[in-house]
């Protein structure tokens, strides 16, 4: 390899970079040499993490198996820091100069673990088409930033663990908004900038959370169900009608296209993947609410969400020749323009780059591997795992390409983070390493031969521990 002086960019992001470890490492505030170098061997060891024993026997872990066992159970790390330094650091932004966020939940399964505390039932998808299972493990909802064009590059500005008390609509509004709060904290958006693009899939309430989030300078998009019925603005009031007024305007049934009114924008662009993309849209739909669910607690009048309604038809998909329209509801309440319609569902696409990040997570860097008892020692482990991948981005043009003989070569700037990490064990060779050197010490006594644990762990229920009133009556009932 080359040296990183011959070109001034490069010198720059190699500062970065050892910027970024430095910083790092400053947010470890207990075993912080053993945690650092952790992370530095998920990064250089050969081929995919599958033990935590076995990058004990790297190079780059100059301690033993008890440390690092040691290190994850009783270490600590500082995770505001941390958050306000991964909110610092440059971010990809789409073409227009927005940025766009997208927010999903990874399950780490642990079915097999009946001692480790504070597991959920979750959902993952079953082996044949339309099928789902519910596993117990710990649900992490994550949040990252989305780049332009086809690219498996994400940036992670940090994740949050489901509990079994939590709400995960409640949850996921906090998270949200502590995330844009340190975005706009680090200078990436100003007054006068476009808002910023938060984008999900089905499994939450996009609605709820337009409400919740609409002081921020932000815009919620999401994929609805097929099943749903919204309601169209409230018609004009009639000369000499009588009678409270209406609050709500007919139904638009999104499975019966006899409700659906004249569209207000309709584009169709060719695509080299799904073929011919027919997108129309209808503003200021919303949907009709009640006092359930999330809205029990609502005090007065419930409130009239109106945003956008998004058709999505393509010709067709890999594998499915019948392809079904995909629905997105945006919390932009008019469309000015068909690009913003273009520019919805094509970023709503680019919501599946995070699922590239959960698999580098789980299959290359090792996320889910480790058996972990307890779950402060499971985010430990998914901060570092976090701050591994943000180094990775952040070597992203400074490593070369150690590709394989039968792998096709990479342009500059377009390696995968997976061959950037073939890379990181060259690039780690002329970075300073923070952690100090172990000290000579002697294994431990360990427990006597023939002795028995009179001290088992205890077992743990899975699933929700707060059972919350879905209706009105329900919670009248409840409480007598």
């Amino acid at each position: 390899m080359g040296s990183v002086q011959d070109e001034p960019g490069r010198v720059e992001a190699l500062g970065r970079l050892c910027r970024f470890r430095e910083e790092f490492y400053g947010c470890l505030t207990r075993r912080a040499d053993v945690l650092f170098e952790v992370a530095e061997t998920v990064l250089c060891t050969d081929g995919p993490v599958r033990t935590l024993v076995d990058l004990t026997l790297d190079p780059e872990h100059r301690r033993g198996h008890g440390a690092l066992y040691d290190g994850l159970n009783s270490g600590r790390l500082e995770i505001g820091r941390l958050r306000r330094t991964l909110a610092g650091l440059a971010l990809p932004s789409a073409a227009d100069g927005r940025l766009v966020l997208a927010v999903d939940v990874s399950p780490w399964l642990r079915s097999d673990a009946p001692t480790s505390a504070q597991r959920l039932f979750c959902h993952v998808h079953g082996r044949a088409k339309n099928q789902s299972q519910l596993i117990p493990g710990w649900p992490y909802s994550f949040v990252a930033a989305l780049e332009s064009g086809r690219t498996s590059w994400t940036a992670v500005p940090g994740a949050v663990r489901l509990g079994p008390a939590d709400d995960a609509t409640a949850v996921t509004a906090d998270q949200l908004r502590a995330v844009v709060g340190r975005l706009i904290a680090a200078g990436h958006w100003h007054d006068g900038d476009p808002n910023i693009l938060i984008v999900m899939d089905a499994g939450y309430d996009v609605t709820r959370l337009a409400f919740v989030l609409a002081d921020l300078p932000v815009e919620v998009l999401g994929r609805i169900r097929s099943d749903r019925v919204l309601r169209l603005p409230t018609p004009p009031r009639q000369p000499g009608a009588s009678g409270r007024p209406p609050k709500h305007g007919p139904e638009f049934a999104l499975g019966t296209p006899a409700t659906w009114p004249d569209p207000q924008h309709t584009t169709i662009t060719d695509t080299t993947r799904y073929g011919k993309a027919t997108a129309t849209s209808w503003d200021r739909l919303h949907p009709r609410l009640t006092h359930r669910t999330c809205w029990i607690d609502h005090s007065g009048d419930l409130p009239i969400i109106e945003g956008t309604l998004i058709r999505l038809q393509v010709d067709h998909l890999p594998g499915d020749h019948d392809p079904k329209p995909v629905w997105l509801w945006s919390s932009a309440v008019t469309t000015t323009a068909a690009t913003d319609v273009d520019r919805a569902w094509q970023s709503f696409l680019r919501r599946f780059d995070l699922e590239h990040t959960f698999r580098l997570f789980t299959q290359t860097l090792g996320w889910t591997r480790p058996k972990i008892r307890t779950p402060q020692a499971a985010d430990l482990w998914t901060w570092l795992i976090i701050a591994a991948h943000t180094q990775l981005r952040l070597a992203r043009h400074l490593a070369a390409d150690l590709r394989r003989p039968w792998e096709k070569p990479a342009a500059a700037g377009r390696l995968t983070p997976a061959r950037v990490r073939r890379g990181f064990r060259n690039l780690r060779a002329i970075m300073p390493l923070p952690a100090s050197a172990p000290k000579p010490t002697k294994a431990g006594p360990g427990r006597p031969p023939g002795s028995t644990n009179h001290r088992p762990a205890p077992h743990y229920d899975v699933g929700k521990t707060i059972k919350r009133d879905k209706t009105m009556t329900s919670r009248q009932h409840h409480t007598g």
